[in-house]
């Protein structure tokens, strides 16, 4: 047995070295290592062998299967080096022409708007104010004017982690955060950021967003001072011979409030699927802030005054780039983020 193994050895080991394709590789393989081959029965017959032959038999083979393998592995590298080099000789490979261009990242849509939106009010002199994305109920709510069980609450599904800790449903608790930072100093400040409510996911209305809250704070402030900065903003943003219409409207924490249409930027007012035949779309929400709210934030509402507004950001990319489904901006399909570059 130990003589058939030897001479089974120098015969593969010949046979390999004449193999000159890497594809007629497999067939030695098969011959000599396959389920069938020659070293498989050579491994079958030892069980016929003497008793006291068997384990330096076997030790034999085994030292053989390992030798043919490594061999196996060394010329099937050989060929295929040899392969690639020819391959390069007969210019398969043109290495002069140029590489393919890595795909590059790019900012967000929302990101890209954000940044539009903040440099607009930067140049009327707001500053960015961060406030955190899990807030308390008392800034949520109970200090913008809304108490428990206010009507107010049920227009906001709200992502409760417990009975007092909330994901916040709005930026504007942010207000009561910077006026009582600031206070009794006058404050000209935007608030972007993330909000969360537990609604339906639709074409129009998603669990999570962004937010820009706009505040004003200071002597004098009225009414004509917020109509002025929301003009001079949705021109900035949408152009100059763009129209707004403010319709008499409520929110708990701004007392006049009002909402803010823009004549449709798809049939310039004339009436079209988008705005449904009314020549108007509905771009934010505004008002003056509350004596209340102006109170909680640490400032005297008879010497006081000031304006707010709140801004959905994929709401305005929504129109200015004619987007219909807000669920895009979410869904981290490349096919619609990379339009914008």
């Amino acid at each position: 047995m130990l003589e058939h193994l030897a001479d089974l050895q120098r015969e593969a080991l010949q046979k390999l070295a004449a193999v000159e394709q890497i594809d007629q590789l497999e067939s030695w393989r098969i011959a000599y290592l396959g389920k069938k081959g020659a070293l498989t029965k050579a491994l079958r017959s030892l069980g016929s062998l003497p008793p006291e032959e068997r384990p330096v038999a076997g030790k034999k083979a085994n030292e053989l299967k390992q030798v043919l393998e490594a061999a196996f592995e060394t010329r099937h590298e050989s060929l295929r080096a040899a392969a690639i080099e020819a391959d390069l000789a007969t210019g398969a490979l043109d290495v002069t022409l140029p590489g393919r261009k890595p795909a590059l990242g790019r900012l967000h849509p929302s990101t890209q708007i954000l940044r539009e939106i903040t440099a607009v009010f930067a140049e009327m002199g707001f500053q960015v104010y961060r406030s955190r994305d899990v807030e308390l109920d008392e800034y949520n709510f109970r200090l913008l004017n809304i108490p428990p069980h206010h009507p107010a609450r049920d227009m906001q599904d709200t992502f409760y982690v417990d009975e007092e800790v909330l994901l916040r449903t709005q930026t504007s608790p942010g207000q009561i955060h910077a006026m009582r930072e600031y206070a009794p100093d006058p404050i000209r400040i935007i608030l972007p950021g993330m909000c969360y409510r537990y609604e339906q996911i639709t074409a129009r209305s998603e669990i999570q967003f962004n937010q820009v809250e706009g505040l004003a704070v200071g002597h004098n402030i009225t009414m004509a001072d917020l109509k002025g900065t929301l003009v001079n903003f949705t021109r900035r943003m949408f152009g100059e011979e763009r129209r707004l219409r403010f319709r008499c409207s409520h929110f708990p924490f701004t007392e006049p409030s009002v909402e803010v249409d823009m004549d449709c930027i798809a049939c310039q007012g004339k009436g079209c699927r988008l705005c449904k035949q009314s020549g108007w779309l509905e771009i934010l929400g505004a008002g003056m802030v509350h004596p209340v709210v102006l109170r909680n934030g640490g400032y005297d509402p008879d010497v006081y005054t000031g304006f707010a507004f709140g801004i959905g950001p994929e709401r305005i990319a929504m129109l200015k780039y004619r987007i219909d489904d807000i669920r895009y901006f979410w869904a981290n399909d490349l096919r619609f983020l990379e339009q914008f570059g």
